[in-house]
């Protein structure tokens, strides 16, 4: 069982919700693939790719459609990338935790997914940041990192996939609202790609159409929807366009409310009794 989380309601008369996420996660997962990366240029260029142009095109569109977004960047990326980290926040975009070296939570003990959590935060405080919100590198997260995160000072998660409307869960001793995700909603399955475990390298039309099709089932409940990408893939020029024709069709369709996960997460009710995830 678990407790979904209740709203008021949607201000002004809004439809749905829908919540544009970006995880800039540039040269951090190849570093955290092996120190053998540090001379792989070409792979980290890719990464690089991420802040360095197609965080550029992302804010772009995201300005010109008036929309405001969360940004999930590694502490790696706020260090190595300030110019991107202040284009983000002058932009008053929201800044959550995503790792510090993008390491899989699932290959370290206790010990090493605190310190990927102290690093974050620490890199992310450079910045003037406290974020509230944590995602979990690649989408796995194991129960010490989740009983970590309340006690570190988080409000928010955005790793499991259990509904697909937001929930709570118990972190430490404390709530924890979940803002679930989903692969099929994810740019990097249709169109990430290295020589190793590349994607599909997907026809644009075709996921254009999926995310439609999940933002009318997202109308049709008035619920929240979450969309992750990836600027080293959608700020590509021709997925900028396709993402382009996706805000624009939601509008022409129906009356969503663009959120951040943080003012998603402003709007819950607190719980009354949280659910328990099996450690």
């Amino acid at each position: 069982m678990i407790t979904q989380a209740k709203f008021p309601g949607w201000p002004d008369g809004a439809d749905s919700a829908v919540a544009l996420t970006f995880d800039v996660d540039g040269e951090a997962p190849w570093l955290g693939e092996g120190t053998e990366y540090s001379r792989r240029l070409t792979a980290l260029s890719q990464g690089r790719f991420g802040p360095q142009r197609g965080l550029r095109r992302v804010l772009a569109l995201l300005a010109e459609h008036g929309i405001t977004a969360t940004f999930y960047v590694p502490g790696h990326t706020a260090d190595h990338h300030p110019d991107a980290m202040a284009a983000i926040l002058a932009a008053g975009h929201e800044v959550a935790h995503h790792g510090y070296l993008h390491l899989a939570s699932e290959g370290l003990d206790a010990g090493g997914q605190r310190a990927e959590l102290e690093r974050g935060l620490t890199a992310l405080g450079k910045h003037g940041i406290r974020p509230l919100g944590y995602r979990s590198p690649g989408w796995e997260l194991m129960p010490e990192t989740l009983g970590m995160l309340a006690e570190l000072g988080f409000g928010y998660d955005s790793s499991l996939m259990a509904d697909d409307r937001p929930y709570w869960v118990t972190s430490g001793s404390a709530p924890l609202l979940e803002l679930p995700g989903h692969w099929s909603l994810c740019d990097w399955p249709y169109f990430g790609w290295t020589p190793y475990h590349g994607g599909l390298l997907a026809d644009p039309a075709r996921v254009e159409n999926i995310w439609l099709e999940e933002f009318e089932s997202a109308r049709a409940e008035r619920r929240l929807v979450t969309y992750t990408m990836h600027p080293e893939a959608v700020g590509r020029g021709y997925l900028i366009r396709m993402l382009d024709r996706v805000i624009t069709a939601m509008r022409e369709r129906g009356s969503p409310w663009f959120v951040t996960h943080a003012e998603i997460a402003a709007l819950a009710r607190p719980p009354a009794e949280p659910s328990r995830v099996a450690g």
